[in-house]
């Protein structure tokens, strides 16, 4: 089941309560990487992960598509 699309501020507060995953993202812009993350955690199914958040953002949608490519073939 889809979880509903969330705002970039009920993102910043679900990252806060929960456990931060380890990534070597330096260099990236902040929406890559909040992308990146959502979308790998999403594919390994860990409490982290999260459907794309509700945004007109280009960056964060490229980082969750890489994420979530890279991660699902592990």
């Amino acid at each position: 089941m889809a979880q509903p699309e969330e705002t970039p501020v009920q993102a910043t507060q679900r990252r806060t309560e929960a456990p931060r995953p380890a990534y070597n993202l330096a260099g990236y812009p902040p929406a890559v990487r909040d992308g990146y993350i959502d979308g790998c955690e999403t594919a390994k199914g860990s409490s982290y992960g999260r459907d794309k958040r509700a945004t007109a953002d280009d960056q964060y949608k490229m980082g969750w598509n890489d994420g979530f490519s890279i991660c699902a073939r592990k």
